[in-house]
């Protein structure tokens, strides 16, 4: 092995790597049969071996059903863990799966199989075996869908969904480690077609890949690019919190209406201004996330001079109503759009 060749991970960077899993109880590890997963279940076994405590190990693969051998995949997934000491259970997707859209879908479904596995074996956490490729990837991805800020940080190391707590160990690891790891174990593990299938996105930009890191934009630069950001967002989403705090004009509640001091608001830099909106609207709105782009274009409107102080702004965005009349800013939840339809016939 060369000096240029991928090294395994060695014991001695286990801790650092495992270390947001420590604090939990009971932990389930996403294991789909491929080298990021297969990696991230011998290396949290072997981390565990090697402490005297620490969270009891659970896995758990879903088995989307999508291909012939996604079964198969499942059951040695299975055999892995069953040699690594972890209890493994096979969950499959068994609802319809829809004509298109079919890798968010899965995505969605894999997560809420996940989420309600953990709750079954009492575990707090669940890892995931992402990695600084995937981040990378990622980063492009939202980029070329015109993220804002929030976005462009990609991945956490730690986040939540689904109310369960989602650990990322391997996200600064890149994918060519875990992959030597497996192969110096003599451990084989599954490669997924659709992985390399360029009718969906995240394949076509892997391709790019060896393109873009001869042009300086590597994983390693896109991940920084991905913790600088995630840094800056904490930051104004700390700003955001101030600014709520400063112009509330009553407590904010989950039905609303929810107001606030529109002289104040007005004064807020823009992005300030945007993350407050959001706020208010995904709280009381009930048409899920709100489009940035939308959002920006109603800000715009919204602060637009030309709006007279003695007439009344109103506009419905998802699933909320943003009213400026006099001095204060208004968000409250929009009439069920299929009941008003139906009042109308």
């Amino acid at each position: 092995m060369s000096a240029a060749d991928p090294q395994p991970i060695a014991d001695s960077e286990l801790d650092l790597l495992f270390a947001p899993l420590a604090r939990f109880g009971r932990v389930l590890i996403a294991v789909s049969g491929g080298p990021d997963s297969s990696a991230l279940a011998v290396l949290a076994a072997r981390w565990r071996a090697l402490r005297e405590s620490g969270p009891r190990l659970f896995a758990a693969t879903v088995d989307h059903r999508l291909r012939p051998s996604s079964t198969s995949e499942a059951e040695a997934a299975g055999r892995l863990c069953a040699a690594l000491g972890i209890a493994h259970v096979i969950l499959p997707w068994t609802a319809e799966k829809p004509p298109t859209g079919i890798q968010e879908a899965a995505r969605a479904a894999r997560y809420g199989l996940l989420a309600a596995h953990a709750r079954v074996v009492g575990a707090e956490a669940v890892a995931l075996a992402h990695t600084r490729d995937d981040q990378a990837e990622t980063v492009l991805f939202r980029l070329a869908r015109g993220s804002g800020l929030s976005g462009l940080a990609a991945m956490r190391t730690v986040s939540e969904r689904d109310g369960i707590v989602l650990v990322r160990p391997l996200l600064g690891m890149p994918k060519a480690r875990l992959v030597a790891s497996l192969q110096a174990r003599g451990l084989p593990f599954a490669t997924d077609p659709s992985n390399f299938d360029v009718r969906f996105a995240r394949p076509r930009l892997r391709a790019l890949a060896p393109a873009l890191a001869r042009e300086g934009l590597g994983a390693e630069r896109l991940a920084v690019l991905a913790r600088r950001m995630a840094r800056a967002d904490a930051a104004l989403e700390a700003a955001t919190a101030a600014a709520q705090s400063a112009l509330i004009l009553d407590r904010w509640t989950q039905s609303g209406p929810l107001r606030f001091d529109r002289a104040g608001f007005s004064a807020l830099p823009e992005e300030i201004a945007l993350r407050l909106l959001e706020r208010a609207i995904s709280q009381v709105g009930a048409e899920g996330p709100v489009e940035l782009a939308k959002l920006e274009a109603l800000l715009a409107r919204l602060q637009a001079a030309d709006i007279p102080q003695g007439e009344v702004f109103r506009q419905t965005l998802a699933g909320a109503i943003v009213t400026a009349r006099g001095g204060e800013v208004r968000v409250e939840r929009a009439p069920d759009r299929r009941k008003t339809a139906s009042d109308r016939a």
